[in-house]
């Protein structure tokens, strides 16, 4: 990997406001609206409260939307010809590759620590393991979206490819039952949305399966649905990909 080239990546990341807002200070606004200040945030739910649940819901939020225009980016910069200007250069495909994903994790990582840090400060609670697991299961669970922003961004090839990709993830977040607590017919639709599972997942450690609705869910279910989409989006990503070189 390239040392020089990340940090010039890291750079250009905290040049962007705009971008960094709606990655990290909006799910923290959303936390701070929909957990610190509900009545029933102090209320029990697995092992912590409902404070923790919205937290560990935004976060995963946050880390997805933050992957998905990583991803996005890397595939209009490799269509616009960026990839034939690193052609010139010693690096390596896979060295492109490495940086991109270790500068996707980088920005993830900004919403999860944002808004657990609010979560501690504002009456977020829960054990030990839950806080751990929950935040690298954020962090896991986003790379899902890195390949779904690769796949949009090679389809549609033009800057716009990010604001739909960004786009789409606020509608799988209502589908995904990350907004809203779903029951009945929006549940069972929302387990086969991409975004349920990253969610369902992350919030595992706190829940332990757990829904709102007081039924209990198999963790099959959100590793299955993680599972499936990854392989659907890194189907996807893989072929515009290849299709976009071809046309070269």
């Amino acid at each position: 990997m390239n040392a020089t080239y990340t940090l010039v990546e890291i750079k250009r990341v905290l040049r962007d406001p705009v971008g960094l807002f709606f990655t990290a200070v909006l799910p923290a606004f959303l936390y701070l609206i929909f957990g610190s200040t509900i009545d029933a945030r102090d209320q029990t739910i697995g092992n912590g409260n409902v404070a923790m649940y919205v937290m560990i819901s935004m976060a995963a939020y946050g880390a997805v939307t933050a992957t998905t225009g990583t991803g996005g980016q890397a595939a209009t910069e490799r269509m616009q010809g960026w990839g034939r200007q690193l052609g010139l250069t010693p690096m390596r495909d896979t060295q492109y590759v490495a940086v991109k994903a270790v500068i996707a994790l980088l920005v993830a990582a900004i919403p999860i620590l944002l808004i657990y840090a609010l979560g501690a400060w504002t009456g977020a609670t829960g054990t030990s393991g839950a806080w751990l697991y929950s935040g690298l299961l954020c962090l896991a669970g986003s790379v899902v979206f890195a390949l779904y922003g690769i796949f949009i961004g090679s389809a549609f090839r033009s800057e716009s490819a990010i604001g739909v990709a960004s786009g789409s993830v606020v509608i799988f977040a209502f589908l995904g039952n990350v907004f809203v607590p779903l029951s009945g017919v929006l549940l069972t639709v929302g387990r086969f949305t991409p975004l349920y599972g990253v969610a369902s997942l992350a919030r595992y450690p706190l829940t332990e399966g757990h829904l709102a609705d007081g039924s209990l869910e198999s963790l099959w279910v959100p590793v299955a649905n993680v599972v499936g989409w990854t392989i659907i989006f890194g189907m996807l990503a893989t072929w515009f990909v290849k299709r976009g070189r071809d046309r070269q």
